[in-house]
């Protein structure tokens, strides 16, 4: 690899002795009712007694669990049609009992801990210069690999070495909010969208206001049911509709919890089988107010939907769906502000190549779709796609990406955008900026690094990163080394002076090829890299190389193989074999396929420098075949 990635020892693992209460349903509906019968018959001073030792037992562990005790009765009361008894006219000690029965606990992040984003904290003070407190997202899954989001709060210093706030005991989910207002036309767009679109949902619809809140729509949807006449799928769809209103919610916090305390839950249907992926952002609006936002992938099961958090002090959230029919695929991810009066998202339409999206609105996305990346080089050749939101830079929008290559192993790589056109890309990475090491490859899916949303401090880039799916950390990489290998050479500081020829150069030892890279560059030369034969191949089947300097003795595709590859091929590109072994017959093999030259390592860079200038004016002289 061709630039230095920095990777911090902090890894964050999930703590399974965080958890959280979810309803408890056991079945068929005869054992529940077998339960509540049996806490109706036990005597009162029973029932108090285990009620309070289930208190004692995990009042430690939740926050006011008798409010969930209470909670989850009122849920099982609701759904029993006909318990055999009035459950209200039960005390209070036996109602609670009952809600405890129906309580389970979920340890959210007993299973993996990954796919982490990192955005800056809406609070900034009490830094000193050179710091900045920073909210990081997580993946969290559990039992049944039921994903969820959650936090931690840190503070970067100068050197971007992470101070990680300590997780609080306790975990608190959020309360939801129902009597938020919806719009007509979303929700005529998700009826569509979901092909539930006939006469009793246009008759919903068309008695409903342009604005309408929860209660609005079950009472129209509650009416149109007590039509006798609908049939069976009529009904199902109804309640399909009457269900869309749980896509769009809004969650709170206390505010006496930290970052770390906050767990956004999956709650409603078209989720309840995982919260995917967030990439948070933080973005500003025309009238310069901060929020953030956060797309993610709900999944149900069986079906996967995009949504948008939006939140502007993590306390409060607003979950919004978003329409139209490019969003539907995971990795979506908008950009931090308005481009040329539109909102902008990246996105991944058909599952394989990177595109970018404009709409006039953050929640419908329609047609104004371009294509950007597609799968060019052997470590992405099954797809591409984003690892978070774009990052502005002075030199163009900074993209994280990841490729899959053989043996489905992600890479992370980058690329440029502009920064008013971003459907024009400046540059890209020819060759993985992060690759599973040895210590990450292990995992739940093995051979993936994964990132859901980098940041900038300082002059470097601090990349958050998910190893094989189980647990994350952090690395760092000099953006001044990352722009030199993203931008083209024709945007260079003025006054450089025109390059004296372009030269590949390809060695799989990182500091020889650098240590060379940089010389010929300080000499007037434009110089690209390459770790190997094969990505060698790649750069000369897309770029005018007017010398190679290769090593002989590399991995997959090594210099012989590169130099027949190309005499075979009629090309005229004059090439420069460098080899460690001292062994007069491998020269004269490498000479014998047609090497314009062959040096010994370590290279003396005089002597390179003189056979690099006698080769280039042979060849503008046309003396060299």
């Amino acid at each position: 690899m061709s630039i230095k990635v920095t990777r911090k020892q902090t890894v964050f693992s999930g703590d399974p002795k965080r958890v959280i209460t979810r309803f408890f349903m056991p079945s068929p509906e005869s054992r529940i009712i077998s339960i509540l019968q049996k806490v109706k018959d036990m005597p009162a001073h029973a029932a108090t007694l285990v009620l309070n030792q289930t208190l004692r037992d995990f009042s430690g562990r939740h926050r006011n669990v008798s409010r969930i005790f209470r909670k989850h009765f009122g849920r099982a009361r609701q759904l029993l049609r006909n318990p055999g008894f009035d459950m209200l006219q039960l005390p209070e000690n036996k109602q609670l009992l009952i809600g405890a029965y129906f309580t389970a606990e979920y340890s959210i992040e007993s299973a993996a801990f990954f796919n982490p984003s990192m955005v800056e904290d809406p609070d900034q003070s009490g830094l000193r210069i050179g710091q900045k407190r920073v909210i990081l997202s997580f993946r969290a899954t559990g039992e049944g690999h039921v994903s969820s989001i959650v936090f931690r709060g840190g503070v970067l210093d100068e050197h971007n070495n992470l101070e990680v706030i300590p997780t609080a005991r306790l975990v608190e989910e959020a309360d939801m909010v129902v009597d938020r207002k919806y719009k007509k036309e979303a929700l005529v767009l998700e009826v569509k969208e979901k092909k539930l679109d006939n006469l009793s949902t246009r008759n919903i619809i068309e008695k409903l206001n342009e604005e309408f809140d929860y209660y609005e729509l079950h009472e129209a949807i509650d009416k149109e049911l007590k039509n006798s006449q609908l049939p069976d799928e009529e009904k199902r769809i109804l309640g399909k509709v009457r269900s869309l209103s749980d896509t769009s919610y809004e969650i709170t916090f206390s505010l006496d919890t930290g970052i770390s305390d906050r767990v956004i839950f999956p709650l409603t249907s078209d989720e309840q089988n995982g919260i995917e992926d967030a990439r948070f952002v933080r973005f500003t609006g025309d009238d310069g107010l901060v929020s953030y936002y956060a797309t993610y992938t709900a999944y149900n099961g069986k079906d996967i939907m995009p949504r948008l958090i939006q939140t502007r002090d993590f306390y409060k959230f607003n979950i919004i769906p978003i329409h139209g029919k490019n969003v539907h695929n995971k990795g979506i991810a908008l950009f931090p502000r308005k481009i040329r009066g539109k909102y902008a998202m990246l996105a991944r339409m058909d599952g394989v190549n990177n595109y970018v999206m404009y709409s006039e609105d953050m929640n419908v996305w329609g047609e104004d779709t371009h294509l950007i990346q597609q799968p060019t080089y052997p470590w992405e050749f099954i797809q591409v796609g984003n690892c978070g939101s774009p990052i502005a830079t002075l030199q163009g929008w900074l993209v994280i990406t990841h490729g899959v290559g053989t043996m489905r192993r992600y890479c992370l790589g980058a690329m440029l955008l502009d920064l008013e056109h971003p459907e024009k890309v400046i540059g890209a990475l020819s060759e993985p900026l992060m690759v599973p090491s040895e210590q990450e490859r292990e995992g739940y899916v093995p051979n993936v690094v994964y990132s859901c949303g980098s940041l900038l401090n300082g002059d470097e880039l601090v990349i958050p990163y998910a190893m094989s799916d189980t647990c994350s950390s952090y690395a760092t990489v000099s953006m001044d080394e990352l722009m030199q290998l993203l931008l083209p050479v024709h945007v260079r500081p003025k006054g450089k002076r025109h390059s004296k020829g372009h030269i590949l150069l390809v060695d799989d030892e990182t500091v020889s090829l650098e240590v060379l890279a940089h010389y010929l560059k300080q000499q007037g030369y434009e110089v690209d890299m390459a770790p190997d034969g094969i990505v060698a191949l790649m750069k000369i089947d897309k770029i005018k190389f007017d010398l190679i300097i290769s090593d002989v003795a590399m991995p997959n595709f090594d210099g012989y193989q590169l130099l027949a590859y190309l005499s075979s091929n009629a090309s005229k590109i004059p090439v420069i074999l460098l080899t460690g072994s001292v062994n007069l017959n491998d020269q004269e093999k490498g000479l014998n396929l047609g090497a314009a030259a062959y040096l010994q390592k370590p290279v003396d860079k005089v002597l390179l420098l003189e056979l690099v200038t006698r080769i280039l004016k042979e060849v503008k002289a046309g003396a060299l075949k």
